[in-house]
């Protein structure tokens, strides 16, 4: 059992390898130049490059999710020293942070599966979301938020069901305590979410901590928003003890809600995020504009507006919405009028073929009849070309 003290304290439990001094690596041979000899033309070409070279994309540990039971430390593109120390000290925690990361992008497509941007990620693609991620914009920040609140609730419930040999049950739900309904005995197992809280902390934060700007105090921010939103939907269930159930003595523990509470909370934040800008020390922040709200620590914050998500933009990260369904009689985002940006939509006609009328047999079949169902499907118009080409 873990001792309180932080997932970096404990992680020196594990005893350190003495590795043999890699060997040095050949020189390169030196890049041939591109740029002409004078000083003036010089410059203007390097100007050039700079504006005609992609922006770095950086990868991120959020691609464990995709490894499965593969995780290999050092094959894991992104993570920076500190997290690959992590992920080859505790191999098994790896694991519930990759079925944490399956979950909470899950999460992420329900709550905007109705929305222009819909959380899609891109196969085989280290970033996940690609160059949207670039833009510190509310969807950065929620994404942020629900990753660190992820890893929470993958490490505590491994702990509590016994899948990890660091940590187990909560060590400080001990002795008697109260609530509206009386006193009752701490028992049973609660959920460890500490040791989570403590391991997503030293995880999710070692990158950010070691960059330090704006972008990464943004970062923090939102991690911690995650985090703390898990805590909050702890629940107390009980058993009761006595004669017929009349319930003279009870037995509790705390446990995790379903994720999805957590995943409507940070979605109402995300509804709620706050522009903010970086004061100049650049360890805080300050209202984006006169008369805006301060920031609290449970609000998301962003610096960035968002794009609108219309059409494909490579450079923002955009997939554009065309081919995507809509409700042709919602007033929401799941509207055609919103959802298609004014474009309109084809309808086409599909038959679906579904089970019904179900009924059991003794014993033990269950025999359903196959209803044909003929339904009309909206999809957004692609934009015209010569829209599509002002955006790439």
């Amino acid at each position: 059992m873990l001792r309180p003290g932080g997932a970096e304290e404990a992680a020196q439990l594990a005893p350190r390898r003495a590795r043999a001094p890699a060997p040095l690596p050949a020189p390169r041979p030196a890049a041939p130049d591109v740029c002409p000899a004078s000083a003036r033309q010089r410059i203007a070409c390097l100007l050039l490059l700079l504006l005609t070279l992609p922006a770095r994309v950086d990868t991120s540990w959020w691609y464990i999710g995709a490894l499965g039971a593969r995780v290999i430390c050092d094959n894991i593109p992104g993570l920076v020293s500190r997290q690959r120390q992590l992920c080859q000290r505790y191999p098994d925690i790896m694991r519930s942070v990759g079925e944490g990361a399956r979950e909470w992008i899950r999460e992420c497509q329900h709550q905007f599966r109705h929305h222009r941007w819909n959380c899609t990620t891109l196969d085989r693609d280290h970033t996940v979301f690609g160059r949207v991620m670039l833009r510190s914009s509310r969807e950065a920040a929620f994404v942020y938020a629900i990753s660190s609140a992820g890893v929470v609730h993958a490490i505590t419930r491994a702990c509590s069901q016994g899948e990890l040999s660091v940590c187990s049950c909560d060590p400080y739900t001990r002795g008697r305590h109260h609530d509206q309904r009386g006193d009752f005995d701490w028992g049973g197992c609660s959920d460890n979410i500490h040791y989570g809280i403590r391991f997503a902390k030293a995880f999710v934060d070692a990158k950010e901590k070691r960059l330090k700007d704006a972008r990464a105090l943004m970062n923090l921010h939102n991690n911690r928003c995650g985090r703390t939103a898990v805590r909050r939907f702890l629940k107390l269930e009980c058993k009761c003890h006595g004669v017929s159930g009349s319930c003279t003595l009870r037995t509790c523990w705390r446990a995790l809600s379903d994720f999805r509470r957590t995943g409507d909370y940070l979605r109402r934040r995300y509804d709620g995020a706050v522009q903010v800008t970086a004061t100049q020390d650049g360890a805080n922040f300050t209202a984006a504009r006169q008369g805006y709200r301060r920031a609290t620590r449970t609000d998301l914050v962003y610096f960035d507006n968002s794009p609108d998500y219309c059409v494909l933009d490579k450079a923002a990260g955009s997939l554009g919405t065309a081919g995507r369904v809509c409700s042709k009689t919602s007033k929401g985002t799941d509207g055609c009028e919103i959802m298609c940006c004014g474009r309109g939509y084809d309808t086409t006609r599909v038959t679906r073929v579904t089970q019904c009328e179900c009924k059991f047999h003794w014993c033990c079949a269950v025999r359903c009849k196959e209803c044909r169902n003929t339904v009309d499907v909206h999809t957004c118009k692609a934009p015209k070309k010569a829209e599509w080409l002002d955006q790439t």
